[in-house]
């Protein structure tokens, strides 16, 4: 197993970088980007490369939409010669209120457009041959009734560092789920419970690797949660009420909820109802208060070592490959845990 984690939070983006550093240095295999609808994530990357030696970037995530499928391969590529070849694209179809509130692109068919996103990529980083597709979703080149009809096959100037860069793809729901595992080297579900992941994923997952190509590699599981390590850490469990009512309450309308489909599939339905209603009415702080201790004791690491050893068992018996982790504390106390959790996996 290794350790995974999202970009620290931090007042300036420099300081957020000093402390991948210094996170590095501690252990750390891999780093991931957000940029739901903050300042974009390719710039940052591309710092992160120029300050780092051996720690994995990956986007967390771009989403599918907001560029076209050949701009991800060529940010892929770039990004790859950059980092000497530690470059991760995530990817994921974001939510309606994003593409469609920030963007202005509709918000249809995720799964048709993920998948064919991919070949595209995969076709430009083989530079086999010059570039052409003929989908339900993107045509290349643009068809003369479509367009000017000058566009022609072309292949990427650039020769890439890696013919294969890694993908992975957020995914939640049974059947972008059941793509992921059939598509991607790697799959980042949010909310992570590994001791009822089986009753929400395990049948997408038997379905998609029954298709997986022998080509690619085994899927990576990338999951977590915060991570306290002590004998009396159990109230930091609270820290999670906040991000967790606001994803199972507050990501999406009414039916319209990953999140909270997901912690139903978990067997959570009452309160995930509940969780929503209280949100959406604006009613955030009881929302806290209705999500279940079982839920977050069950997605995060809090307490003392030998309990954490367990969680990391269980984790990895669910078939997690890097555990993405949030520490909590400061920076200092970050690095330790970091620390400590390299030799537990080690």
């Amino acid at each position: 197993m290794k350790l995974a984690m999202l970009l620290p939070y931090s007042n300036r983006f420099s300081e957020a970088v000093d402390r991948v550093v210094q996170l590095e240095k501690a252990g750390l295999d891999l780093i991931y980007v957000p940029e739901a609808y903050a300042a974009d994530a390719v710039s940052a990357m591309g710092y992160l490369a120029a300050k780092t030696d051996t720690v994995q970037i990956g986007s967390g995530i771009l989403p599918i939409y907001s560029r076209t499928p050949t701009l991800l391969a060529m940010t892929a590529v770039g990004m790859d010669e950059i980092s000497n070849g530690r470059f991760v694209l995530g990817l994921g179809a974001s939510g309606p209120q994003v593409i469609e509130g920030f963007h202005g692109i509709p918000y249809k068919a995720p799964l048709g457009h993920t998948r064919e996103a991919i070949e595209i990529c995969r076709k430009v980083w083989k530079r086999e041959e010059k570039l052409t597709h003929d989908g339900k979703y993107y045509t290349l080149p643009l068809p003369e009734d479509q367009g000017t009809g000058l566009g022609k096959p072309l292949k990427i100037i650039t020769h890439p560092l890696r013919p294969n860069i890694p993908i992975h793809i957020a995914s939640l729901g049974p059947k972008n789920v059941e793509l992921t595992a059939e598509l991607a080297e790697g799959w980042l579900p949010t909310l992570f419970m590994p001791d009822k992941a089986d009753l929400a994923f395990g049948d997408a997952l038997t379905i998609g690797l029954s298709k997986r190509s022998s080509d690619l590699p085994p899927l990576d599981i990338v999951a977590g949660g915060m991570v306290a390590i002590g004998d009396d850490v159990k109230q930091y469990l609270d820290f999670g009420r906040p991000n967790t009512a606001l994803y199972v309450g507050g990501m999406g309308a009414r039916g319209k909820n990953f999140y909270n489909s997901l912690v139903q599939r978990y067997g959570f339905e009452q309160e995930a109802l509940q969780i929503q209603d209280l949100y959406l009415s604006g009613k955030k702080k009881e929302a806290e208060a209705a999500v279940p201790l079982e839920l977050l004791e069950g997605m995060n690491l809090v307490g003392p070592e030998g309990y954490i050893k367990e969680k990391i068992a269980q984790f990895a018996e669910a078939g997690v490959t890097y555990l993405n982790i949030g520490p909590i504390g400061p920076p200092e106390e970050q690095m330790k845990i970091v620390e400590k959790l390299k030799e537990i996996i080690s």
